[in-house]
């Protein structure tokens, strides 16, 4: 897979992506959409009672979720105390859904870019603004793949070297590549 991203000047950036990695990546997000859901509680059509809505409280039982969607309180490394979990609760309750509809939305944006390319390969144009929504879908997936894969700093290297018969090596290798798309976006953005 060799589609990465190229800056198109003023913030913006293009990526040329061939038919087999423009359908990774859609199904990939499409996977992203299946898994971060409306949340708990659903999503409501009446404006009024979607603008009260209250999300949950507690973290999500899913690693991957709770890795999208961290405590924001509270050293993750430690055992929560009774203070850190309820304050991590009530802002969970306010924010968690409007982060899911976000990355949702983020999501969505990437396969209707991709939709656009008919079902093949072809060239994305992303506007500034376009590119942060890309940089969130695209590091929400990687996030989730290296949750799924068990990751660590210290695995880095070794997925280098991981042997073309291990049954992880395809998503080691979208992990991967969804690193260098980032890596890739970021520098277009910055140019």
């Amino acid at each position: 897979m060799a589609g990465l991203f190229e800056s198109a000047g003023g913030g913006s950036a293009a990526i040329a992506l061939d038919e087999l990695e423009a359908s990774i990546l859609r199904s990939l997000e499409v996977q992203m959409l299946e898994l971060i859901g409306p949340g708990p509680g659903g999503v409501s059509d009446d404006p009024l009672a979607a603008l009260f809505a209250e999300g949950p409280s507690e973290a999500p039982a899913d690693p991957a979720l709770a890795r999208l969607f961290p405590d924001a309180y509270g050293d993750p490394a430690k055992p929560a105390d009774e203070e850190s979990r309820a304050a991590a609760g009530e802002f969970r309750r306010y924010t968690e859904l409007d982060l899911r509809a976000r990355k949702r939305e983020d999501a969505l944006h990437v396969v209707q870019a991709l939709d656009g390319l008919g079902g093949e390969g072809g060239v994305v144009k992303l506007a500034a603004a376009e590119c942060l929504r890309w940089l969130g879908a695209l590091n929400d997936l990687r996030l989730t793949l290296g949750v799924r894969l068990e990751i660590t700093e210290e695995d880095e290297q070794g997925l280098y070297d991981l042997p073309d018969t291990d049954e992880l090596k395809p998503l080691v290798m979208a992990y991967l590549w969804l690193g260098a798309l980032q890596e890739s976006l970021l520098e277009s953005m910055s140019d």
